[in-house]
């Protein structure tokens, strides 16, 4: 039934790779607003491997510190210096919530390379959410801060006369822009390299390809590794960007 829905053949190579990006409830039935579904189970383990590393990792506090209280200090120190650097001592105040972003993105795709997990960060329905609620921060935040010198971010005094109502305009999409970009990065990145390790894995059936396949696999493993965290990383920095835009507002 399942091959005959999806066009497959019977005795052929039946593969989908984007059939690992669908949002299953757990226990059976239609999914609806409050149904328990895979997205929503590991997005809490994401969640509770934060709690494990940066809580109960690194509770005892240790002179010697232990492997999990080790990456812990090095996330926090890795995210403090990012977000010092880039928003300066008065950006420090928001570190615990660009730090909470971190973390969970990090621990998510993380957690999606486990064989037969399921990867929230590969949806536009989660990644959307963290862009907008960047988004929106910034921008109650710049205001709150700078009332309408706010809007100074979008005029290029720097600029000739003639060109700044054009650039102000450009200036103006590029900053509506900013959460469909910073969604869309994460999410195409994770799903595109999830994609591909499947396709590997459905010609690694196929006794003639399959050492060139499982081969293709394990170099795409490895970069999906190194992908889970650039593109938090990403995500992160750029969060910092816009954070110093809001409290700095000026070309």
């Amino acid at each position: 039934m399942a091959t005959e829905a999806h066009g497959g053949e019977e005795g052929g190579l039946v593969f989908h790779p984007m059939d690992q990006f669908i949002v299953k409830p757990l226990f059976g039935g239609d999914v609806t607003w409050y149904t328990p579904t895979n997205a929503a189970l590991w997005m809490g383990l994401a969640i509770v491997a934060v709690i494990l590393l940066l809580v109960v990792g690194s509770s005892k506090r240790g002179i010697v510190p232990s492997r999990s209280q080790s990456v812990a200090e090095l996330a926090y120190g890795f995210i403090y210096k990012m977000v010092e650097d880039i928003c300066g001592k008065e950006g420090l105040k928001y570190f615990p919530y660009i730090m909470t972003l971190f973390m969970f993105i990090v621990c998510a795709n993380f957690l999606g390379l486990i064989p037969t997990a399921f990867t929230p960060t590969s949806h536009f329905a989660v990644t959307v959410v963290l862009a907008m609620a960047v988004f929106l921060t910034v921008t109650i935040l710049g205001f709150v801060k700078n009332g309408t010198a706010f809007l100074g971010l979008f005029w290029v005094s720097s600029a000739p006369l003639a060109l700044r109502p054009i650039l102000a305009i450009i200036e103006l999409i590029s900053y509506f822009v900013r959460p469909v970009s910073h969604s869309i990065r994460l999410a195409g990145n994770v799903m595109a390299g999830h994609a591909v390790i499947k396709v590997f894995a459905g010609f690694a059936a196929l006794a003639a390809v399959s050492p060139i396949a499982i081969l293709g696999i394990t170099a795409m493993y490895g970069l999906e590794v190194l992908v889970s965290f650039i593109q938090a990383y990403v995500f992160t920095i750029l969060t910092c960007v816009y954070l110093k835009d809001a409290l700095h507002p000026h070309h």
